[in-house]
């Protein structure tokens, strides 16, 4: 993509201060029809489900733009522009889902009697507590486990779930805002190099105020204390912000040995789409930090030659079918639009020019949810689920789950099972809700689903209980 043509598209994204907030304009435009909750009058109701004119979200635009003027509805496209009539539809579909959310049965979990899913029923049970925001966890070939802290700690845990001491000496964080101590991995060949890979939110302060970004390094455990410590990824010292938000941080390893990592845009919206900035990507390396010669932007003085994707907002989850090799991603959205995303060599996943969602407050950004050379997600959720988390399940102890995902929701306080075909979303099941807020998710050696819960600060263990 030319610059020029770049800077007109993201110039055309920038935040209308201006703007109505998408409440105020539906009720000045359509509750005096649909009712001020949206559950109908003169008009029929917006969140019974039921669309007798087409229920897709094109649908819904087209009618609210081109109106239905044999049955009275006006139509608003010269009213209205574009972005605020996306805005429109993603306040329906809020109000939608949420009605819907009311009436559903959740999977409840209860500590004497399992809880029943579409293909299994599991008894959840309490694997570890008194932690302090855990955030990821890794498995040790020794049935133990690492678990981060946000809050700067890297602790073991036994196979009993007992949670030891820190280890001493890991990397200094700067916990600020959402950063802190965030991911945890072990290297594919653990048992022979004893590499830990660890991403966290580091930097400084300056006159009391932080200036942070995202880093990985490795190290080596031994006796309880960090050692062998060597740097992976560092950005220049000029990409440090004092913004707390989107540190993103996932790891994962394919099946050849490279490392990918995600990098969050940090709050800087529109360095998501410009490739010589670390934010908004995911990153491909070499195991020891150093770029393979294959990367898409390599020889390009515009771009980091570390990037494999970009485009995208905060991505928190990160896993590999084992299956096929796809690389897939969960990402948070702003308000409305989170997406599961494959991870195609060097695509642009349109943060910010496109999106499902709009701002935080109601106001909207942008009227383009596609754009040619800009990846689609798979699926989008909206409402946000605030995703964080993915586990690609190919273990035993639920066979009929094997070959699925499972993406955990902070704000919803869920974790939902994914089936794909092809590249196509065909099952999106709740399975668990209620626990606490989902910060991550593993599918353990043992075959068994590991809940890494904020709120309270626990780590819950999924077991089969079919009979």
């Amino acid at each position: 993509m030319k610059r020029a043509f770049l800077a007109v598209l993201l110039a055309s994204v920038a935040l209308p201060c201006g703007a109505q907030r998408v409440h105020e304009v539906y009720q000045q435009h359509c509750a005096t029809c649909h009712g001020a909750n949206l559950d109908g009058g003169l008009g029929g109701s917006l969140i019974s489900g039921a669309w007798k004119h087409g229920g897709t979200d094109a649908d819904l635009a087209r009618i609210i733009s081109d109106g239905l003027p044999d049955l009275g509805m006006r139509a608003f496209r010269e009213m209205l522009p574009l972005d605020q009539i996306r805005a429109l539809v993603v306040f329906i579909r809020e109000r939608e889902q949420q009605e819907r959310a009311r009436s559903a049965a959740s999977p409840a979990v209860r500590a004497e009697s399992p809880t029943r899913t579409a293909l299994h029923r599991y008894r959840a049970e309490q694997f570890a507590d008194g932690l302090d925001i855990p955030w990821s966890i890794a498995f040790l070939p020794d049935g133990s486990f690492l678990v981060t802290e946000r809050s700067g700690a890297l602790r073991p845990i036994a196979p009993d779930g007992t949670v030891g001491s820190p280890i001493r000496g890991t990397p200094a964080v700067l916990h600020h805002g959402q950063g802190g101590m965030l991911e945890v991995a072990l290297h594919p060949q653990f048992s022979e190099n004893g590499w830990v890979y660890l991403a966290f939110a580091e930097g400084w302060r300056e006159g009391g105020q932080p200036r942070a970004m995202t880093a990985v390094v490795r190290g080596r455990i031994r006796g309880g204390a960090w050692e062998d410590e060597q740097e992976i990824w560092r950005a220049d010292r000029r990409f440090y912000t004092r913004a707390g938000v989107h540190f993103g941080t996932r790891i994962a390893f394919d099946a050849k040995g490279f490392l990918y990592f995600v990098i969050g845009e940090r709050g800087g919206w529109h360095e998501a789409q410009d490739l010589s900035r670390p934010n908004g990507k995911i990153f491909r390396l070499h195991d020891d930090g150093r770029v393979p010669d294959d990367n898409p932007f390599v020889g390009r003085a515009d771009a980091l030659p570390g990037i494999w994707s970009y485009g995208h907002r905060n991505p928190q989850g990160l896993v590999f079918d084992t299956r096929t090799g796809d690389l897939w991603s969960t990402e948070h959205g702003p308000r409305g639009g989170d997406e599961f995303n494959r991870i195609l060599r060097g695509a642009n996943y349109g943060w910010p020019v496109v999106s499902h969602g709009i701002h935080y407050d109601g106001r909207p950004f942008t009227a383009l949810t596609e754009m040619d050379g800009m990846e689609s997600p798979v699926h989008h959720w909206t409402p946000s689920i605030a995703a964080c988390g993915l586990a690609f399940y190919d273990g035993e102890a639920f066979p009929r789950w094997r070959g699925d995902f499972f993406a955990g929701a902070l704000a919803q306080q869920e974790v939902r099972r994914l089936r794909i075909d092809g590249r196509r979303m065909i099952e999106d099941e709740v399975i668990l809700k209620g626990a606490g807020r989902v910060r991550d998710v593993r599918a353990g050696p043992d075959g068994l689903l590991y809940i890494v819960l904020n709120e309270p600060h626990r780590i819950l263990r999924l077991r089969p209980a079919d009979e």
